[in-house]
């Protein structure tokens, strides 16, 4: 699934591409789900110009199961081995589609227990929590804010947050409170473009700590304390004031480091991270979960089959 042209999700639609070989230290993914993300509706938009040719196909998470390896490979991966990858995106190369060429060293085993449409949601966001929660390099028992804190990226930034031995606030609109709770965070504070205030009233002092999965940019900038930190996951690199520094984080970079990746996979098997699937839809169906996707409120992940 993909476009030839730049559009709404009427654009997206089923792409003939030849088949793809494994090449040196390459695997070969029959793909059973695949995760839709944000950042795929940009891709699909052209809200975000690429260099290469059309089609584009996107999709960053894949599960599946390996169907060839290429030379050099070595034996950590086999053949008919259940695994998730993340992908980066690049022209026909992307994750919605029924097979996908991809370094090995994107590619770890799938959590044990979880099928594949649930496994597919687990690497991009993950990866990406986990990049932000490293940025601002907090202390146990420190205090870290997360903005969107109900959607896919806050509640794992929320989880790894906790297991690291944070004190996490996340903000949540009154439905999702109780989930924006269970998810581990500490204190829930009302969502809003104001949200800074209100983390202001739970820690007086700033947190040292931000992770803006709601993109406010520089209105979050104020719940953050004197010489703190705020990740970013839009880009955006400030500035900032009162010596607050801006960590834009950016999985693409992180796709291939698989210590990473497989410790995610296992903290997903372990419970530490949940498998949140909001609605799973024939890959057909892409252009219905954009739409979805972005009319906003979605729970989880809208994820498509491949099977």
């Amino acid at each position: 699934m993909g476009v030839t042209e730049f559009g709404g999700p009427e654009a997206l639609e089923v792409l003939d591409l030849p088949e793809s070989q494994a090449g040196q230290g390459e695997v070969r993914v029959r793909v059973h789900a695949a995760a839709v993300n944000p950042t795929d509706t940009v891709l699909r938009s052209g809200a975000r110009r690429l260099e290469s040719r059309p089609p584009y196909v996107p999709g960053m998470d894949a599960a599946g199961v390996i169907d060839q390896l290429g030379p050099g490979v070595g034996d950590r991966l086999t053949v008919g081995q259940q695994v998730v990858a993340l992908v980066v995106p690049s022209g026909a190369h992307g994750a919605y589609a029924e097979q996908i060429v991809v370094p090995a060293a994107s590619v770890v085993p799938a959590p044990k227990g979880a099928d594949f449409s649930a496994a597919a949601t687990l690497l991009m966001n993950a990866m990406t929590a986990r990049l932000a929660v490293d940025a601002l390099a907090l202390s146990r028992g420190e205090a870290l804010a997360v903005t969107g804190a109900a959607g896919a990226f806050g509640g794992d930034v929320i989880q790894l947050a906790k297991a690291d031995g944070l004190r996490v606030i996340g903000d949540a609109k009154p439905a999702d409170t109780a989930l924006v709770h269970e998810l581990g965070a500490d204190d829930v504070v009302e969502r809003g473009d104001d949200v800074a205030t209100r983390i202001r009233e739970v820690v007086p002092e700033g947190v040292p700590g931000l992770a803006d999965g709601a993109v406010l940019n520089e209105r979050a900038v104020p719940a953050v304390a004197d010489g703190g930190g705020i990740a970013t996951v839009r880009g955006w690199n400030g500035p900032a004031e009162r010596g607050i520094s801006v960590h834009p984080v950016m999985v693409a970079y992180s796709a291939t480091d698989t210590a990473a990746l497989d410790r995610l996979a296992r903290q997903a098997e372990d419970g530490v991270l949940s498998l949140r699937v909001a609605q799973v839809l024939p890959a057909e169906r892409a252009p219905e979960a954009h739409r979805l996707l972005e009319a906003g409120g979605t729970r989880g992940r809208l994820v498509l089959d491949f099977s």
